[in-house]
């Protein structure tokens, strides 16, 4: 078993994985052009993948804008998505008070112990603002962000799913929860190597195979 060292090494494995599917059993990976395909891209470079990394991306994930025009989202969807959101951001605004709560707290109970006042600023920055920041970014980032769709590329995602009545490969839970809405096939990308490499080795060796 091939022992993973590093991100552009994984990267290659998986690549290797699709142009084998592709060329073996015609399993198609498309990308959305050009929102995932530029992340795709600049995160192979700005991790330090060299340019056959980038030469396999562009030769074995097939680039295709989503049709937004002519995708048909049923209005029901809208209207759970619209009452999702704002369960969401009453959740966030619960953890911002919190945070402002115990923020409030904690100060005057500094400030009750140090009489100079540059001190106080300095005491409170340090011990109090920014470990309660730094734990309210985490709260509010699981209390808004899980389960919605944050970003163009994850829209663009299940549009070209629906469009092409493909599988999603995700580790989002947001695009497994709106593809799940949508009727659209959702497969862990944590198991989606394994999903190749079990296909391939029901391959027969002629390069044959049933659709």
């Amino acid at each position: 078993m091939l022992e993973i060292e590093d991100l552009c090494q994984g990267m290659r494995a998986i690549l290797d994985l699709i142009a084998e599917s592709r060329l073996h059993l015609q399993i198609s990976c498309y990308v959305p052009f050009p929102s995932v395909y530029k992340e795709l891209h600049e995160f192979a470079k700005n991790n330090g993948c060299d340019d056959e990394i980038i030469a396999m991306i562009d030769t074995w994930l097939v680039k295709k804008t989503p049709d937004r025009h002519e995708v048909k989202i049923p209005s029901h969807i809208f209207h759970e998505y619209v009452s999702y959101m704002r369960e969401r951001i009453n959740k966030g605004m619960t953890v911002a008070e919190e945070a402002i709560r115990e923020a409030s707290i904690q100060c005057l109970s500094i400030e009750s112990e140090i009489e100079d006042t540059r001190k106080v600023e300095d005491n409170t920055d340090r011990e109090v603002i920014g470990p309660i920041v730094g734990k309210f970014r985490n709260k509010y980032r699981s209390a808004l962000r899980y389960g919605i769709l944050d970003s163009a590329p994850d829209i663009d995602v299940l549009l070209l799913a629906k469009e092409l009545d493909a599988a999603v490969v995700a580790s989002d839970y947001g695009i497994q929860k709106w593809a799940e809405q949508l009727g659209v096939r959702f497969v862990p990308a944590n198991t989606f190597p394994m999903m190749l490499k079990e296909y391939l080795r029901h391959t027969p060796s002629d390069g044959t195979h049933q659709k």
